[in-house]
Order: structure tokens, then C-alpha cells, then sequence
């Protein structure tokens, strides 16, 4: 009992860690994004750290079942770094360079870049809706019209859908006029230099397009899971992997040395909190998470990263807040918990089919060699 009391405590305060993590990094990546850094050499350092900060890890918990991937797994490795699709490994060396840091992440840091803080968390929290629409139109999932939890997750996309809108194409009244701060001072100093680059139109195509990136990413995940297990190791060779990609691709575009080279200063501290916090242990956290209330836990406490956002994007960075942003805000957050609440209905409902299956499985029906056979059929979002 004394067990399940901490964990329940536990649980949502690890959650709540998370989504600090990632409005601390999300304002970090904006201030150092207007100094001047480039996307892609945060990138590249940035998963260099992560792999440094989930080696280890690796060697604590999966220290017996790690090995060195074969062609196949390194396929699918560098398709999780690169977010792309593919038939096959053959495809490894053309999709090198359509990586998960150009559609996820690269692109995210673009958008950034274009935009605000405010606005481009606001993406980040429909992830799990696109990847839900992507997974709609290939196939590997559909909406089931008939039940609740279908109408809730189309409830859900359509809410989202109609937020990011009201949210990209109306402003409305100003709510709050931000004060001046010493860290909005400097914050203005240094986006004085490539102010050029602030583009709402072109951020808001670049955070589309991020989004796109993880969608495939999460739907990429399934396949990598079955072929190569290690959950540690994999995260690890990815970074890794990620972080050359990001070397290739950076220097193409700044051959420079002095854009990759790092002070004591706001670069390298991004640089070093995002590979350790948001990488490292926000990985292990999320990991916990999972294994014990789910896939859906922790997207449950996205809003609290969306809100808390806009507030310190305000106080700090000193970005408006209008009256556009704040319903479209609030339809993305709705949205996002009837979508949640649906397809975590789903999982259960199939969860509860499928053990009712294998607990009527009849031992005597069999193949031509003797071996039960499972009957399982897919109707909509059911299995049975």
C-alpha cells in the first residue's frame, strides 16, 4: 500500500519534471536560436550530449542484451534518427539525409526560430494528433465512426485543427503588454541580428512540417521495437546517428568553424541541459511512465507545458499574448484531452478483446502441425 501511495505521488510529480524540462528548453533553444546559433549545430551537439548522458544507462540495464546491430537494424536505427520511410535497408545511404533532425526536430528549431515560444508549443502538443491522422491514412489505424472513443478522437483532431487555425490566423485584442525585464533587454539586444529570419508564415510551414517528422518517427518506433528491442542502446545509436547527420548537413550549409564553436555562455548551456535533461532523463522518466500507467500518461500533462510557456514567454521574452492566441490555445488543449481520452479508451477496449480471445482460444483447433492457432481479426480500432 505504502508502495502504491508513492508511486501515485511520484508519478505525476515525474511528469510534471518533464514538461519542465520542456519549457525550459523550449525558451533556452529561442534565446540561443537569436544569438545567432544554428539549428543545426545545436543539433548535432545536442545528441552528441544525449548520447553521452543515455550511455550509460545502457550499461546498467541493458548491459547483457546490448550488440552490435546488423544491416537490417541499422536501417531501421538510422530511419529513427531520420524520421523518413523506407521499404528496406538498400534505402539507407538516399535516406541518410532526410533525417529526424531535418523533418522533427531541424525543422522545429527553424519554426522556432521564425516564430515564438508561445506559438510554436502550441505544435508540439498536436503531435500525437498528426501522428494519429498519419497513422489514419496509411493504414495502420482507423477511426471507428460507431463507438465513443472514435467520436471523441475525430472530436479531438477536428478541436485541434480549428485551435491551430484561430491560433495562426487571428490575433484579436492584446490581453497583456509584457514589462520590461533585464533578461527582455537582452532577449531584444540579441534578436536584433537575425531578426531577418523572424518569418511567422515560413516558421509556421517549418513547425508543420516538424510535426510531419515526429509522426513518422512515433509510427517508425513500432517497427524498430520488434527488430531491435533495446530501448537504452537504441536512444544511444540514435543520438548518435542523429548527431552525424546533423554534422553532415550543418557543415553543407556553414562550412565556417566559428559557427561551431562554443563559449561559456547561453550557447553551451542549451547545448549541455538538452542533451542531459531532455534526452537523458527525461527519457527514463517517460520510460517509467509508460511501463506503468501506459502510452497516453504522459501526454496527459502537455497542457501544462503550453501554459506555462505562454506565461514565461510573456514575463520573459516579452511576447504578446492577443485573444486569438488564448482560444486557440484553449481549443488545442480540449481538443488534445478528447483525442486522449479516446484513444486511451481504444487501447483498453483492445487490451480487453484481445485477453478475452486468448483466454478462448481452444487448444485443440490447430495448423497442419498441430501448433493453437489465435484467430485475430481487425475491425476499425478493435481487435478481437
Amino acid at each position: 500500500m505504502a508502495m502504491f501511495a508513492m508511486e501515485s505521488v511520484m508519478l505525476p510529480a515525474s511528469m510534471v519534471l518533464v514538461q519542465l524540462f520542456s519549457i525550459l528548453l523550449v525558451l533556452l533553444s529561442k534565446l540561443a536560436l537569436n544569438t545567432g546559433m544554428r539549428p543545426f549545430v545545436l543539433l548535432a551537439y545536442r545528441n552528441l550530449i544525449g548520447a553521452a548522458a543515455v550511455a550509460p544507462l545502457t550499461f546498467v540495464f541493458e548491459r547483457k542484451k546490448a550488440k552490435i546491430p546488423n544491416l537490417i537494424e541499422w536501417g531501421w536505427i538510422s530511419m529513427n534518427a531520420t524520421s523518413g520511410l523506407a521499404q528496406s535497408a538498400n534505402l539507407l545511404t538516399t535516406l541518410l539525409f532526410l533525417v529526424r533532425v531535418i523533418l522533427a526536430m531541424g525543422l522545429y528549431y527553424y519554426g522556432l526560430r521564425g516564430t515564438n515560444a508561445t506559438y510554436s508549443v502550441v505544435f508540439l502538443n498536436l503531435i500525437p494528433i498528426v501522428t494519429s491522422v498519419v497513422a489514419i491514412l496509411l493504414r495502420a489505424e482507423k477511426l471507428v465512426f460507431r463507438k465513443w472513443h472514435g467520436k471523441m478522437k475525430l472530436l479531438g483532431i477536428v478541436a485541434c485543427a480549428g485551435g491551430t487555425m484561430v491560433v495562426s490566423l487571428y490575433k484579436g485584442k492584446m490581453l497583456h503588454h509584457p514589462w520590461p525585464t533585464h533578461l527582455l533587454r537582452s532577449h531584444t539586444q540579441a534578436a536584433a541580428a537575425p531578426a531577418a529570419h523572424h518569418n511567422m508564415v515560413i516558421g509556421t510551414l517549418f513547425l508543420c512540417g516538424s510535426c510531419l517528422g515526429y509522426a513518422f518517427w512515433f509510427i517508425i518506433q513500432v517497427k524498430l521495437a520488434k527488430v531491435f528491442p533495446s530501448r537504452y542502446w537504441v536512444a544511444t545509436l540514435t543520438c548518435l546517428s542523429g548527431s552525424l547527420q546533423a554534422f553532415v548537413i550543418g557543415i553543407l550549409i556553414d562550412p565556417h568553424t566559428s559557427a561551431w564553436r562554443l563559449k561559456w555562455d547561453l550557447q553551451l548551456l542549451t547545448v549541455v541541459y538538452s542533451g542531459v535533461f531532455n534526452t537523458g532523463v527525461a527519457l527514463v522518466l517517460m520510460s517509467w511512465a509508460v511501463k506503468r500507467r501506459g502510452p497516453i500518461y504522459p501526454s496527459m500533462f502537455n497542457s501544462l507545458a503550453m501554459v506555462a510557456t505562454v506565461i514565461m514567454d510573456s514575463t520573459l521574452l516579452g511576447t504578446s499574448i492577443f485573444l486569438g492566441s488564448m482560444i486557440g490555445t484553449v481549443l488545442v488543449i480540449v481538443g488534445l484531452y478528447a483525442f486522449l481520452w479516446g484513444k486511451g479508451k481504444e487501447l483498453r477496449e483492445a487490451m480487453s478483446l484481445t485477453k478475452n480471445a486468448g483466454e478462448n482460444e481452444d487448444p485443440r483447433d490447430g495448423d497442419e502441425h498441430g501448433e493453437p492457432v489465435l484467430e485475430v481479426r481487425r475491425r476499425g480500432d478493435e481487435i478481437a
